[in-house]
């Protein structure tokens, strides 16, 4: 994947605000990449770009010789539903669907009729949930519902991991649950993932770690 010239521009009534600045990156397969910085400097914004939930006012995504950013609405859907997925720090289960339910939408929204019975168990039983399958997300801890969210990330294969802040609402014990999983991930199965955090901890398990500042990445 690589960017080329990415600029994104907010406004604030009449006042512009730069999230994205001429930025340029590439990540290799396989990568481990954290970016740290403060918040406001564009993190998220850059995640929402390269997930395919946001377009730049300027510049390429390219993926596979392929620039997102020319994708019609189909193409750009498919592409999330099966190449992507995308880690947020709120969990965004919806509370009326149970754990496997949860797990399971981003398959059925892609027009299966039937959830992958085989895959949602492999995946509780990898991050510890099988007895809580049936359960609601008001029912669990912050640590099982972020476990449950990175479960419904990977339900449809995605080569690309893109985790926004996964630990900012986790107690010390969880958060480290999560990274340990987010390592596993890229070792076990050679995910490429994209870590934008604020922990000390998380930039350490990355394999290269850049900040943000002002809408530019800069060595760390």
């Amino acid at each position: 994947m690589e960017l080329s010239n990415v600029t994104k521009i907010y406004h604030q009534g009449n006042t512009p605000v730069v999230a994205l600045d001429h930025l340029n990156l590439k990540i290799s397969k396989g990568e481990f990449l954290a970016i740290t910085g403060k918040s406001g400097c564009g993190k998220s914004t850059l995640i929402n770009i390269i997930g395919g939930l946001d377009t730049p006012d300027q510049g390429q995504v390219m993926v596979d010789g392929e620039d997102i950013t020319q994708m019609d609405d189909h193409r750009l859907t498919l592409f999330r539903q099966k190449r992507v997925g995308i880690i947020f720090q709120f969990f965004n289960l919806l509370p009326i669907l149970s754990v496997e339910e949860n797990i399971a939408l981003p398959h059925l929204l892609m027009g299966n009729s039937n959830p992958p019975e085989a895959k949602i168990d492999r995946l509780l039983q990898e991050m510890g949930l099988s007895e809580r399958r049936h359960h609601k997300p008001h029912e669990l801890s912050g640590g099982e519902m972020q476990r449950v969210a990175i479960c419904r990330a990977l339900i449809n294969d995605p080569e690309l991991i893109l985790a926004d802040e996964p630990t900012g609402n986790l107690d010390t014990v969880s958060g480290k649950q999560v990274l340990e999983i987010l390592k596993r991930l890229k070792e076990k199965q050679g995910k490429t993932i994209l870590l934008v955090t604020h922990s000390q901890e998380g930039a350490a398990i990355a394999d290269r770690v850049l900040r943000m500042q002002d809408g530019r990445l800069l060595m760390e």
